[in-house]
């Protein structure tokens, strides 16, 4: 690695070891992390101190294609700029790395020297790191190749746009991302865990994550004859508390559907039927199946329930992300592979999150799964969550997410299972 990046006051000058009980990594990565640990860190505060929002990621992806190039490698843009595809090795048979370079509409509230320069843009779910590991990954995967011990072919898609509808997923994927490419994996930060920990696991892993947008319209009226209008804020309440309560008895209890409403309004005066009210909310399910028949189910729902009181109603149902399933060996894959970089003490189970991650567009058409990076100050008892603001993360947790990377590569290209 040749970067230009000045080194931010405080990063880490020794990178991490391997822990306790953990088996040694392939070749010179230990020497390979040792050396270049401060850089990587400087990648990313450089990024942090950055960030771009959705679709603009251009600088972000200029920066990874340079790395890439100076290592050897011949990284492809995107037509956009705003992503980046790189192969590493020979072979037919392509194992895929996916991360992704966008921030948040957010405020940086951190008083950090890497804190975001650009007014209400902040890596607050940790991308920035999602992106450094994985080039990191690329890197070493890079020397490993030049020593001849990369057995295959190993693809890294550094992908525009996971924080917003429509997705960039997609985009990579018409790009090509996932031509020849056998298994995918992916990692996110989880700051409930201590770096130097993973969370796995095989099935559901995030929910699909839907928009609902319903208007109803009448031809208003006074409360005192609520009888000779249609009564908006009653069809309203009826269609916020009935249609989520009338879902948990259509639907298969343990498909996890929950529709949630988020934003409600109708009307200004106290004494008026109003003419429009509207209920916005979102669907998320952790079932395929549940989720390719909801648009359906839940447009039917509220107009039964909509039916009885005269409003007129129109339901807009917008898909967003479908749900992230594990492949049940790929999961068994990186599980094996983390215990090996970290040591088996080190992987533990993944909680089920009922957010949306559009890794499960490249999920629909191959196997792969995605882990948990525990990126949490171990020994803190402050948990600064996903999307706040003042989130950060242990940088260890970039060397460590770089080892269990290495390792699950190694191990994919190894398997027949794929």
């Amino acid at each position: 690695m040749t970067t230009t990046l000045t080194e931010p006051e405080g990063a880490q000058k020794e990178w991490p070891g391997p822990l306790p009980g953990a088996e040694p990594l392939p070749g010179q990565l230990d020497r390979w992390l040792a050396a270049h640990g401060a850089e990587l860190v400087a990648i990313r505060r450089h990024i942090h101190a950055h960030p771009e929002p959705s679709y603009h990621e251009f600088e972000t992806a200029a920066l990874v294609a340079r790395e890439l190039a100076v290592a050897g490698l011949a990284p492809r843009m995107l037509p956009e700029g705003n992503g980046v595809i790189c192969d590493i090795g020979e072979g037919d048979r392509v194992i895929a790395f996916r991360a992704d370079l966008d921030a948040l509409p957010l405020q940086d509230l951190k008083d950090v020297p890497y804190k975001s320069t650009v007014p209400n843009v902040a890596h607050a779910c940790g991308h920035d790191v999602h992106t450094t590991v994985m080039l990191g990954l690329g890197l070493a995967l890079q020397q490993l190749a030049e020593r001849g011990e990369l057995p295959g072919r190993v693809r890294l898609i550094f992908q525009c746009a996971e924080e917003t509808v429509p997705s960039g997923a997609p985009k990579l994927i018409a790009a090509g991302a996932l031509k020849d490419v056998a298994a995918i994996f992916a990692l996110h930060c989880y700051p409930q865990l201590p770096a130097g920990l993973v969370g796995v696991r095989s099935g559901p892993f995030t929910a699909a994550a839907d928009t609902v947008d319903v208007k109803l319209t009448g031809p208003g009226g006074h409360t005192a004859r609520p009888h000779l209008t249609a009564d908006l804020v009653y069809a309203l309440a009826k269609v916020i508390t009935d249609v989520p309560a009338l879902l948990g008895r259509r639907v298969d209890p343990r498909a996890g559907l929950s529709m949630v409403w988020g934003a409600v309004h109708s009307g200004e005066a106290f004494n008026a039927i109003p003419g429009e009210g509207r209920a916005r909310g979102t669907v998320r399910v952790l079932s395929r199946e549940a989720w390719r028949t909801a648009p359906e189910l839940v447009t039917q729902l509220v107009k039964d329930v909509v039916a009885p009181t005269g409003a007129q109603v129109e339901v807009g149902y917008h898909r967003g992300v479908p749900p992230v399933i594990n492949d049940r060996m790929a999961a068994a894959i990186v599980a094996g592979a983390a215990g090996a970089a970290l040591g088996p003490e080190r992987v533990v189970e993944a909680e089920i999150s009922m957010g949306g991650e559009d890794f499960s567009f490249y999920l629909d058409q191959v196997p792969g799964a995605m882990i948990r990076l525990g990126t949490g100050v171990p020994g803190s008892e402050a948990k600064h969550d996903l999307h706040q603001g003042d989130f950060d993360v242990d940088e260890n947790c970039i060397g460590y997410g770089v080892r269990v990377m290495v390792h699950t590569a190694l191990a994919a290209l190894a398997t027949g299972a794929f």
